[in-house]
């Protein structure tokens, strides 16, 4: 396994969030997440994968008159 994992406060870290927005995404089942015991982890991956399906790409708007 090379993917690592991560706890609660360091995904919010990440995201730059409260602990409580990463805790709704595990309860809401919105992030892969792996139960060590009775903790938590998130894997690195699942992060990255994450922030990638809720990026936004810039629309190009064009402006009036202008060629």
């Amino acid at each position: 396994m090379t993917d690592r994992l991560l706890t609660v406060e360091q995904v919010a870290g990440l995201l730059g969030t409260t602990v409580r927005f990463p805790r709704r995404l595990i309860e809401e089942r919105r992030i892969t997440f792996v139960k060590v015991g009775r903790h938590v982890r998130i894997p690195e991956s699942a992060v990255e994968a994450f922030v990638m399906a809720h990026t936004v790409a810039p629309s190009v708007r064009r402006l009036r008159g202008v060629a």
